[in-house]
């Protein structure tokens, strides 16, 4: 498996930012092809000492790297990712990485 995480950084308007993202942004990200899975933190993102610089996160999983590369350059990977410059004021951060259970 290979994963996805994008780290949405606190948005001018939360309320906004929440409802574009799960009235129009899952929607559509839920398009791209390869998805297996897609899960998004719920309440405060915290850190050991307290708040985060992250309103929100997105754990996006595929069979491989390489599959994140062919649903990136897809038509639905393409409008995904042009659609977080209208809702995500407070910038995004996106990591990509295999991974293995242990």
């Amino acid at each position: 498996m290979a994963s996805l995480v994008v780290m949405y950084g606190v948005p001018d308007d939360a309320a906004a930012f929440d409802r574009h993202y799960f009235e129009h942004h899952v929607p559509l990200a839920k398009q791209i092809p390869g998805l297996r899975r897609y899960d998004v933190s719920t309440g405060l993102v915290a850190t050991p000492a307290g708040p985060s610089k992250f309103h929100l996160i997105a754990t996006l999983e595929f069979d491989d790297m390489a599959a994140i590369q062919n649903a990136f350059a897809s038509a639905e990977g393409q409008a995904a990712a042009a659609d977080v410059q209208a809702f995500a004021t407070g910038g995004a951060e996106m990591i990509m990485f295999d991974d293995r259970q242990v």
